[in-house]
């Protein structure tokens, strides 16, 4: 028999507690309740706690756990390990990556510590075994995108097409390259982030995925080395780029990167998947194919980045300073030079 879902599973908006909270959420209370206001507050800060796109995530992956259980008759709150080692076991027979596994199992856990239960996973060896098994079988490496290479890039800026459409995406993909960006932090850039000097331009972003307390980071753009009578079609500077679009799309306050309409009139600002969009657009323009598009997307540009600065012998440090990643690990994971230092090595041993 299935039972009733409590209210924490109803209620998205409660389903994710403050970074290592275990605890029940907050009591309701009446609004005539001296804590009434202090106790919105306290779930403003817990939903605060994570980043709304995993909460998002979070909260489809419960979901999902619910809506399986109950089309196999099973309880989704409190689960039983066996329970959760059959959906698991079931996701990766349906070809689910192990990440996205794993994250399911945490929504799982989650939900459980919010309603005050114990966390299934907690000293069950079933699920942890399931998921070693899943790990072992499927593999942990994920996919990542190929880096756009100075030669790409500069193939792509060539062939932009449009007028006003193609000043933006020049200026989109250098901005994205050079700054090592991601699409959320492109997409989110504005006017008053920028201050403009004579070395080119620096970028501040108040919040990105790995700032979840918004204390900030700035991202260098230096002016190019190209002539001043560059034209555009193969101008690689980031910030005559960028100049020459604000201005032509007369931008001076608001978000950085705009849809530009058929009639060439300038829309509201970029969300993260049309910045995606365009930059697999102009990649096709470059020449590639459908099934090498396939490897490409929008954080190809910040591999991009990475991967050129390290060529051309810039440190794990300097790349990290401009990524804003934490750690030399993750940076090497965005540097796609391995083949080459691999081909290097082997050539050292004289055979």
């Amino acid at each position: 028999m299935l039972l009733s879902t409590p209210e924490i599973v109803s209620a998205p908006q409660n389903l994710l507690p403050a970074a290592g909270s275990g605890s029940a959420p907050l009591p309701a209370l009446l609004p005539e309740d001296p804590l009434y206001r202090t106790a919105q507050a306290a779930n403003e800060y817990l939903r605060a706690s994570r980043a709304s796109s995993t909460r998002r995530a979070y909260e489809a992956d419960w979901r999902d756990f619910s809506a399986w259980c109950q089309g196999h008759s099973l309880e989704a709150l409190p689960a039983t390990p066996a329970s959760i080692a059959l959906y698991l076991s079931d996701l990766a027979q349906r070809g689910r990556k192990v990440a996205t596994i794993t994250r399911r199992l945490t929504s799982i856990n989650i939900v459980h510590k919010r309603a005050g239960l114990t966390s299934p996973s907690q000293n069950q060896p079933l699920i942890a075994e399931t998921l070693q098994g899943i790990r072992r079988t499927l593999g942990t490496r994920q996919q990542v995108k190929q880096p756009v290479d100075l030669e790409l890039l500069k193939r792509a800026i060539a062939h932009a097409q449009g007028t006003l459409a193609a000043s933006r995406d020049r200026a989109l993909l250098l901005v994205g390259f050079a700054g090592g960006m991601r699409r959320s932090e492109l997409a989110a850039l504005r006017v008053e982030n920028l201050t403009w000097h004579k070395r080119g331009i620096t970028i501040f972003l108040p919040t990105s995925k790995t700032d979840q307390e918004q204390q900030g980071r700035e991202v260098e753009l230096p002016l190019g080395s190209q002539p001043n009578g560059t034209p555009l079609s193969a101008l690689t500077c980031p910030v005559r780029a960028l100049e020459q679009w604000m201005k032509q799309a007369s931008i001076k306050t608001g978000p950085v990167f705009r849809r530009v309409t058929h009639a060439q009139t300038i829309g509201g600002g970029l969300d993260p998947r049309s910045i995606g969009e365009i930059v697999k657009r102009m990649l096709r323009q470059a020449g590639l194919s459908e099934q090498e598009l396939k490897r490409y997307g929008a954080h190809s540009l910040r591999a991009g980045f990475a991967t050129e600065a390290y060529r051309n012998g810039a440190s794990e440090l300097a790349i990290m300073r401009q990524t804003g990643h934490k750690s030399s690990a993750m940076v090497r994971r965005y540097i796609r030079t391995d083949k080459a230092d691999r081909m290097a090595a082997a050539s050292k041993l004289g055979l």
